[in-house]
């Protein structure tokens, strides 16, 4: 039994500026031709399909296409992430042929894709992306007075309870039927402890928590998830970790994104997780299929006349960060790069600091602390920081800019 793990697509996605659309449909032109070759039973895609909840309609068809290339060779299997709109990902889910399954509903989370295997049939529980706000009410106790607390560690242990669940009672049918016992994936897109991000990923934090312990996913064999773009196993080895619920701990992987979304991610190398089943729970039933690289990722750093002599050799065509060290801004600064450097993305002076001076102010990306930067803006035009009751109204504001995104 042999599955192919992807995730973090992005369709749509530009990298400061530079459509990706072609890049990404390569990408997926390599995975239908992996799922081929190897013989794969299955495709999971662990969500963020989409860049954003409305995707253009180009990135629809690319999707489209692809799901109908895939389903001629094996069953594909899609969640949807943070970035894409349940709803809209999860239409017509139901009209969809038998070997493309999309598993958008909570209420259907506990009902595994199952896998015939001789030695055991593999049961697939997809789990969309598991929003605090959104689903804390639905995953709570029948009966419960109040919703599950505003946590991603809540609702994901209690999707997960419900898993369990599932799963032991058709492990118990196995047993009493004298089958093999069934082996347990989980689909997943989450904020797992111990993960490295990049700055590409979107915030996705409730209450100021984005996490959700390892020990959640305890029980099924492997938990294949989606959200970090850095392809990396997480999680304690077994007995190293205190066992926040029942049931050994499973293999968990990110498969990471299939480009590079930001110049955080140049040194990653892209790849496709191929499992094989029958080998869990050692750590080397996961192999890493590297991904095609269209264009490099690359920074330079220094003088100007260095970078457009000996130290820019090699580059010219890959996408750049550039900074330039000059004591003062050189004259014509962008022309000159980008005639040099014609896929230079990012291009800027950085002079030395002067003794004495004052500190330069750092660039703010998607890896800053948002509301770090708000109240350090506050400070600075108010002389003091927020208090407590500012600092509330600031993170009330995030929050439901982030949630009105995240179902738009």
């Amino acid at each position: 039994m042999r599955l192919l793990h992807t995730s973090d697509w992005h369709l749509g996605r530009t990298l400061h500026g530079v459509d990706l659309l072609d890049h990404q449909a390569a990408h997926l032109d390599h995975l239908v031709e992996v799922a081929r070759d190897e013989q794969v039973d299955a495709v999971l895609v662990a969500g963020d399909v989409y860049d954003r909840a409305v995707p253009p309609v180009e990135a629809v068809m690319l999707l489209s296409e692809t799901l109908a290339r895939l389903a001629e060779h094996t069953t594909v299997i899609l969640t949807p992430g943070n970035h894409d709109s349940a709803a809209r990902l999860g239409f017509g889910a139901a009209l969809m042929r038998e070997r493309v399954r999309v598993r958008s509903r909570v209420s259907g989370l506990a009902e595994p894709v199952m896998l015939p295997d001789e030695r055991g049939d593999v049961l697939v529980y997809a789990l969309p992306y598991l929003d605090p706000d959104v689903v804390r009410r639905d995953l709570a106790e029948d009966g419960a007075a109040e919703p599950l607390a505003r946590s991603h560690e809540a609702v994901m242990g209690a999707a997960m309870d419900r898993v369990r669940a599932d799963l032991a009672r058709r492990v118990a049918d196995a047993a009493r039927a004298g089958s093999p016992r069934p082996r347990a994936v989980v689909v997943a897109h989450a904020f797992v402890v111990g993960g490295l991000p990049s700055d590409s990923e979107r915030d996705i934090r409730v209450g100021g928590v984005d996490v959700v312990p390892s020990g959640v996913f305890r029980g099924v064999d492997y938990v294949a998830l989606g959200h970090l773009h850095g392809a990396q196993r997480v999680g304690a080895d077994p007995g190293l970790e205190a066992a926040a619920s029942p049931g050994p701990s499973p293999l968990l992987r990110y498969s990471g994104s299939p480009l590079a979304y930001s110049f955080s991610e140049l040194r990653q190398v892209k790849s496709t997780v191929l499992l094989d089943v029958d080998a869990l729970p050692d750590a080397s039933a996961a192999r890493l299929i590297p991904a095609p690289v269209p264009r490099r990722l690359a920074e330079l750093t220094g003088p100007i006349d260095e970078l457009l002599g000996a130290a820019g050799e090699g580059h010219t065509d890959d996408w750049l960060r550039v900074t330039v060290t000059d004591a003062h801004r050189p004259e014509d600064l962008y022309r000159r790069v980008k005639d040099r450097f014609p896929h230079a993305l990012v291009i800027q002076h950085r002079p030395p600091e002067r003794v004495g001076g004052a500190v330069r102010a750092g660039a703010v990306t998607q890896a800053h602390d948002v509301l770090e930067v708000a109240a350090e803006f506050v400070e600075h035009v108010s002389g003091q920081a927020p208090t407590v009751a500012e600092a509330a109204v600031l993170r009330q504001a995030y929050e439901q800019v982030t949630a009105a995104e995240r179902s738009a």
